[in-house]
């Protein structure tokens, strides 16, 4: 029997596709497939690659090991273009492929993440974009670039489904930080196609009279999800390492924390179970495993920051604008952690998200120039830009309020 050949699939370059593929097929075949790849036509609701509850067309980035990106299309993609083309009777054979030296398979990418464009304009943009972004990059900082690959591997997985996502934190007395005093978590689980969310917040009943007010606030009362639940320091014990155990059984387990040093001291100290704990995220998606999300990098490769570069959470979450209110307490810290994971998360490539979060503050490289008030959300008209507000006159929504400030 005839030996086989191996299926490859992976993804093609979209300029290789677009201004390469028809110039090589017969000149019957061309006009139609360069009509099916136009700009305007990919993001109709009536094309072959249109996906269901997606509006326009979506397609994917890949970057390399240099750190450069390319706008791409899936091989599976490409190939429902030619059956499509057949069997639509516009071309006469089902056309050839690329050429092979055109493929690129996973072992040529660091990373490939899903994005989609709503209207041909912003397909039409996204090229120059891209190419804009990549002139930026050369000659940036390594540590700039390790976390822009987390964060488009965080997008990647995060979009697929699968596993449970859990953000976690810690408050602890002020004088001693080996005295916990709370823990809070916020979790989404997907197992069997189904979203399931869970929240929660604990108090150690023996730490009650063990407060904060010198150095950090004590919202410890002051949960904005739920009940809070008051548990001997033995139980409180028990049930994170319940917690943590009972996230695997859907596949792999992302632990995500803002800032992630001391939270995982307090887990190791509690005796949870971290068994093959990891801190580098893998080049796929895992089938299992147990690893480390921080929201202070995923926010630094928005801003374009190196390593050594860490906001709080109140700046993080000003930054996204996303409201908060008592922050240091455990569980709304896990919650507002989830929240600005999810945000950068579910939305586009960094340097699309990055453009429109901040448009025309993008400097030198790939890093944003913030505005005084945007960095500072005491900033007052003594610097000469922005007034503060008249009375009864909101503030803009990302001005952090006044327990963000307190956190700072």
């Amino acid at each position: 029997m005839p030996v086989e050949s191996p299926v490859i699939t992976g993804y093609y370059r979209w300029t290789d596709i677009w201004f390469e593929w028809a110039r090589v097929l017969p000149e019957e075949d061309r006009s139609p497939v360069k009509a099916i790849l136009a700009h305007d036509s990919l993001v109709h609701p009536d094309h072959p690659l249109h996906v269901e509850g997606v509006k326009g067309v979506q397609m994917y980035i890949g970057t390399f090991p240099t750190g450069e990106a390319r706008l791409l299309f899936s091989s599976a993609q490409v190939d429902y273009i030619r059956y499509w083309l057949h069997a639509m009777r516009l071309t006469k054979d089902i056309i050839p492929l690329p050429y092979s030296d055109c493929l690129l398979t996973e072992s040529n990418l660091k990373t490939v993440s899903p994005v989609t464009y709503p209207d041909g304009g912003a397909l039409r943009s996204a090229s120059k974009m891209i190419e804009r972004n990549n002139k930026r990059l050369k000659g940036s900082n390594p540590l700039v670039q390790h976390r822009r690959d987390v964060f488009e591997r965080v997008r990647t997985f995060w979009a697929a489904k699968r596993g449970a996502w859990c953000a976690l934190d810690f408050e602890a007395w002020e004088r001693d930080h080996t005295v916990l005093t709370e823990f809070g978590w916020s979790a989404v689980k997907w197992k069997d196609g189904e979203k399931i969310e869970s929240r929660g917040h604990l108090l150690v009943d023996e730490a009650r009279k063990y407060t904060n007010s010198q150095w950090v606030p004590d919202y410890r009362y002051n949960y904005n999800f739920g009940e809070s639940e008051i548990v001997k320091r033995t139980t409180f014990k028990q049930r994170i390492q319940d917690l943590v155990a009972s996230l695997a059984d859907c596949g792999p387990v992302f632990l995500v924390f803002h800032d992630n040093s001391q939270d995982i001291k307090d887990l190791k100290k509690l005796e949870v179970n971290l068994t093959g704990l990891s801190h580098v995220l893998p080049d796929t998606n895992p089938e299992e495993g147990l690893f480390v999300i921080d929201t202070s990098d995923l926010i630094g490769a928005l801003l374009g920051e190196g390593e050594g570069d860490k906001r709080s959470l109140a700046r993080t979450c000003a930054l996204l604008q996303i409201p908060t209110q008592f922050l240091h307490n455990a569980g709304n810290d896990a919650h507002y952690t989830f929240a600005a994971m999810q945000a950068m998360a579910d939305g586009d490539p960094v340097d699309i998200q990055r453009d429109k979060r901040w448009p025309n503050q993008t400097t030198a490289g790939v890093k944003v120039e913030l505005k005084p008030w945007q960095e500072d959300s005491d900033y007052s008209d003594e610097e000469g830009i922005m007034p503060p507000p008249r009375p009864g006159m909101s503030m803009p929504a990302n001005f952090g309020s006044v327990n963000e400030a307190a956190s700072l």
